[in-house]
């Protein structure tokens, strides 16, 4: 899978995953708010530790690492899994949503290529782990993911975006408590 691995299970790491092909499925609130709901279940009941995070409309950027006796790369298989499950359930569900059969097909046809998966693929399967070692490349993937959704257009300062830590680090408010990272 592209030689991507989680080698310290406790070191931070900068990981990212998508949506298969990049479908836009976080434009909705309600799909949002899934994915925000796990991050914070999985902080309190877990042992993740949440350092940076950003969602935008098809993937999500994290700075995460475990707490000792957890395994980060179990956090996120279980929180991918989870996730991909309560909004592919919503999707069958929801007839209001009006790209559904579009979305179920697209995911259907992505797990029929997948060897993981029997019925639907939602993540793709690589989160690009990078191991962080220095305070410099720490500022710049926080950087990075903090001003992601003002390059997309989404907000004009990157602490307006609310699935973000961005506003975290201004005020100590946001809709995800972080753990704060010292390097």
């Amino acid at each position: 899978m592209g030689g991507y691995k989680i080698h310290n299970q406790h070191l931070a790491h900068f990981i990212t995953y998508s949506v298969v092909d990049w479908i836009d499925v976080f434009v909705r609130p309600i799909y949002k708010e899934v994915v925000v709901e796990s991050l914070k279940f999985c902080q309190k009941n877990k042992g993740l530790k949440i350092h940076g995070w950003c969602l935008m409309t098809n993937h999500i950027h994290l700075i995460i690492s475990a707490e000792d006796g957890a395994s980060l790369s179990g956090i996120l298989r279980d929180m991918k899994r989870h996730t991909a499950k309560t909004i592919l359930d919503d999707l069958q569900n929801n007839r209001k949503e009006s790209r559904r059969k579009w979305m179920l097909w697209m995911f259907r046809q992505a797990g029929r290529y997948s060897r993981n998966n029997e019925n639907f693929q939602f993540w793709q399967h690589n989160n690009r782990p990078m191991e962080i070692r220095s305070q410099k490349f720490f500022t710049q993937k926080m950087n990075y993911i903090h001003h992601n959704p003002v390059k997309e257009g989404l907000c004009y300062q990157p602490q307006d975006y609310p699935y973000s830590s961005a506003r975290w680090y201004m005020d100590k408010k946001g809709l995800i408590e972080i753990d704060e990272l010292l390097i």
